[in-house]
């Protein structure tokens, strides 16, 4: 799994928690970034321990600026839609097929249905699709990873989706995922050192109920919580980013920040 060096070979700090985006890009890839992916990864005395939040679109190929993708620990996938999920196809290829052998299992959480839907985007039959290369899980209780404990919640998306609340050495990472207002979201978000929150509809406009969020929908979110930064992602290439980060900006006056491809938190 992961060592205990961080991009570019130097020694990391011990107890150290980073955040880097990898795809921030709402609904499919745009110009500047691919679609949704955030590497996280917490090094303690010994090793660094990386885990990927979504693999959409165009993920795997930036993920690899950033992170030896055999030495993911596990990934998890907030729902199904392609933005989201459908660069662990080949994120497959890579693992079976590697010139140093097939690889071991690596667990993968995502909603029922996870397994089925990612053999179906390749094309595989779907026993065994990808179970030789993933232990597919569905999500439930909070689970342990090195550092990270990991909680789920339900949100409202057309299909069953998650928001994730990621700790680890006392910090705390907050995920929305794709989702209109829903209540959970004040838990995942609850006090959070990092929020990274959806923002695809402008407030002015006519949105469709239970798909997404506004920057202002998100923007009170981040008060409402109490979070220590937020940072605004998933726009879509259609809009202007900078008018629904202002959204945002005008509903929570604390530290804010819209996302953009390559940028690395260190909490």
């Amino acid at each position: 799994m992961s060592e205990d060096l961080l991009p570019g070979g130097s020694v990391a700090d011990e107890r150290s928690v980073r955040v880097t985006v990898v795809g921030c890009s709402g609904s499919y890839p745009g110009p500047d970034s691919p679609a949704s992916c955030y590497l996280i990864q917490a090094t303690d005395a010994l090793r660094t321990w990386s885990i990927v939040l979504d693999m959409g679109n165009g993920a795997l190929g930036v993920l690899q600026r950033y992170v030896d993708p055999l030495r993911i620990d596990a990934v998890f996938l907030s729902h199904l839609h392609a933005d989201h999920c459908v660069d662990m196809t080949s994120y497959y290829v890579l693992r079976k097929y590697h010139p140093t052998g097939n690889q071991p299992k690596i667990p993968v959480w995502g909603p029922k249905g996870t397994a089925k839907r990612l053999a179906k985007a390749y094309d595989l039959p779907r026993k065994p699709g990808m179970r030789e290369e993933f232990a597919f899980r569905i999500y439930g209780p909070p689970v342990t990873i090195g550092p990270f404990t990991v909680e789920s919640w339900k949100v409202d998306h057309p299909v069953p989706a998650y928001g994730l609340r990621l700790t680890a050495f006392d910090k705390v990472i907050a995920y929305s995922g794709d989702t209109g207002p829903v209540d959970s979201l004040d838990e995942i978000a609850r006090d959070a050192d990092l929020f990274l929150c959806e923002a695809s509809f402008l407030s002015c406009d006519d949105n469709p109920p239970s798909l997404h969020l506004t920057g202002q929908e998100a923007g009170e979110y981040a008060a409402r919580a109490g979070v220590k930064r937020l940072i605004v992602t998933h726009v879509p290439p259609w809009h202007d980013a900078e008018t629904i980060f202002a959204e945002a900006t005008k509903a929570f006056d604390g530290p804010a920040e819209l996302a953009a491809q390559g940028a690395v938190y260190e909490l």
